[in-house]
């Protein structure tokens, strides 16, 4: 892991300071870092790709302010069911750009707003989908752990490495770790800087399903395609009610899954989806 983090930091270039003025000026221009396009038969998913080969991806304050814009956007866009977020064949994100934060000082780093928008992801109403290959180390790992589902390639590799340069996750590395994979594994990879493997991932619950390197994408946007066709009103309560599973009691949480299934029933799309199942034809959605 020290031969990793020294490459990354060799590797790594210095983006512009993550301060609000050029935080706002990254917003006013197209994109540079991601690239975005409607995918899928009918052009209803959109993919998102990391864009830093060089830096395998890594995180800094202009990429991420990148994605929150367009997250923003294909959240409003009424022709996208479902998002896929990637990066390239050798990393998802291989942390964050270590360069960026090197010289921050506590006072400022404390009081101000670093990482304040790394979290845009948990704010999309929309599923979306991690297509991970190669390196999700740190950040890259906690963006991955973001997304409602994550599918990884067979060489894929997750962990949480900031331990190696004398800090810990500050994106929700150490509490998304725990509930899903149970806080013993969450301590061993936090405390180790271990990277775990593709199909280790999926075995602790971090990963839905593992597939060969050239077919994670494709994979992950079929997903999105069939997600994409539900009722978006309804994918839309659904994940609501999974989500709330991590924050409240069981008991809360049976509660809230309960009056949101009501709530279905003040939907015309329920009312179409049980008509069209009786009627043995395919529903047609309004979100209403």
């Amino acid at each position: 892991m020290m031969r990793f983090s020294s490459m990354l930091v060799r590797n790594v270039r210095l983006c512009a300071n993550a301060n609000q003025m050029q935080v706002a000026a990254f917003s006013s221009k197209a994109p540079e870092m991601i690239k975005v396009e409607k995918v899928g038969e009918k052009q209803n998913v959109a993919l998102v790709k990391l864009n830093r080969p060089k830096a395998l991806n890594a995180l800094c304050a202009q990429l991420m302010t990148e994605l929150s814009d367009a997250l923003q956007n294909l959240d409003t866009d009424k022709s996208v069911g479902a998002i896929v977020i990637t990066g390239s064949e050798r990393a998802f994100a291989a942390g964050a750009d270590i360069k960026e934060m090197t010289n921050n000082e506590f006072a400022s780093t404390f009081s101000g707003s670093f990482l304040s928008n790394w979290t845009a992801v948990t704010d999309v109403k929309k599923p979306v989908i991690a297509a991970v290959n190669g390196y999700a180390l740190g950040g890259g790992n906690e963006l991955a752990m973001m997304c409602d589902i994550i599918y990884a390639g067979e060489k894929a590799r997750f962990g949480q490495p900031e331990i190696n340069i004398g800090t810990i996750p500050g994106a929700g590395g150490t509490q998304r770790w725990a509930r899903a994979a149970g806080k013993s594994f969450a301590m061993e990879v936090c405390l180790t800087g271990n990277q775990v493997s593709a199909q280790e991932a999926k075995d602790r619950g971090i990963v839905s399903k593992v597939f060969p390197v050239d077919q994670v994408v494709g994979e992950a946007v079929k997903l999105g395609e069939k997600i994409a066709d539900q009722s978006p009103l309804i994918v839309q309560m659904a994940k609501e009610a999974v989500n709330k599973a991590y924050e409240l009691t069981l008991q809360e949480g049976l509660h809230f899954e309960r009056r949101l299934f009501h709530t279905t029933f003040a939907t015309k799309d329920r009312k179409e989806g049980m008509t069209a199942f009786a009627e043995k034809r395919k529903p047609q959605w309004e979100s209403k």
